[in-house]
């Protein structure tokens, strides 16, 4: 008498449909990742985590500034990268593939956030509408073929070595430390300037960290930064500096009371994580090194938080 299990199939199929199943969530899964990180829709949430931080090294309370912060962060980064989507070829094929895809959408998706962004930003009043314009009229000037139509002699912000870091930099350290300000009609103070200087400085940090992976593709559309221009090294060095520069003003900060002990040091522990990140330029992969680079406030959010969770 034969006794083979009749309980094979039974578990062939159930491992086949484990099998399915696995596939389907990890094609799904990094559709969603590709779609996150291409849109630069992740870009906005780090964004909202720096206005958080501005808030609480400000002392002021609950409003608006994140969600429109975010939404802003999303239309300007997403326009970029459809503007740019044929230069980026060569630097990030995926993503341009991905932006040259989705284009259309990402235009209305990038145009709507805009509009949302500036609806709500009407209820802070005429200088939180401000703060909110300011960033979409810096990408003009920054990146749009505008000024050498205008004056052939002139190049975009975009290509002038370390202008280009610069406005993108104070485009957002105005916007991250104003618009919470704005919106609370809290008072300017020394400490309004300390973190101002401080986004500022991370700001410029973070842009030109990815110029380290785009140097080909920057060195065929004639863009300068300080990769192309003094090579990674030197990049390196220069970022270290910065990196510096910020410990120094944030520990004068604390030491004269305008910061308090506590958020000084969750800023301190970011410098330090940007310092290691810093130092991998060159040496590890540039896309994640840059992906890294932008973690910087989630780092400086859970330092401040931990304490909060331990006590």
């Amino acid at each position: 008498m034969s006794h083979e299990p009749t309980y094979a199939p039974e578990e062939g199929g159930a491992t086949g449909r484990r099998s399915r199943i696995v596939d389907l969530l990890t094609t799904y899964g990094e559709r969603a990742g590709n779609a996150l990180v291409y849109s630069s829709a992740y870009l906005a949430a780090i964004a909202m985590t720096e206005v958080a931080i501005a808030m609480v090294l400000l002392s002021l309370p609950p409003n608006p500034a994140p969600v429109v912060v975010g939404l802003v962060t999303f239309a300007v980064y997403t326009n970029d990268r459809v503007a740019d989507a044929d230069t980026d070829a060569v630097s990030d094929p995926d993503r341009s593939a991905f932006v040259r895809r989705h284009r259309g959408t990402l235009y209305l998706l990038a145009s709507v956030a805009y509009g949302l962004a500036v609806a709500i930003s009407v209820l802070g009043g005429p200088v939180a509408l401000a703060v909110t314009l300011l960033p979409g009229a810096f990408w003009v000037a920054y990146a749009a073929d505008w000024v050498p139509n205008l004056a052939p002699r002139l190049r975009r912000l975009k290509e002038v070595l370390v202008v280009n870091s610069l406005v993108v930099a104070l485009a957002w350290a105005t916007t991250v430390t104003a618009l919470p300000v704005a919106f609370t009609d809290a008072a300017v103070t020394p400490a309004t300037a300390v973190v101002f200087a401080y986004f500022l400085l991370r700001s410029f940090v973070d842009t030109e960290i990815p110029n380290v992976g785009d140097v080909e593709a920057d060195r065929a559309t004639d863009v300068a930064t300080l990769p192309v221009a003094f090579g990674v090294p030197a990049t390196r060095r220069a970022l270290y500096c910065v990196d510096l520069f910020t410990v120094g003003l944030v520990g004068v900060a604390a030491s004269t009371g305008v910061l308090r002990a506590g958020p000084a040091v969750a800023l301190g522990v970011g410098v330090a994580y940007s310092l290691v990140v810093t130092g991998l330029l060159g040496r590890a992969d540039d896309d994640a090194v840059a992906l890294a680079s932008e973690c910087e406030y989630l780092v400086v959010a859970a330092a401040l938080v931990g304490p909060l969770l331990i006590a």
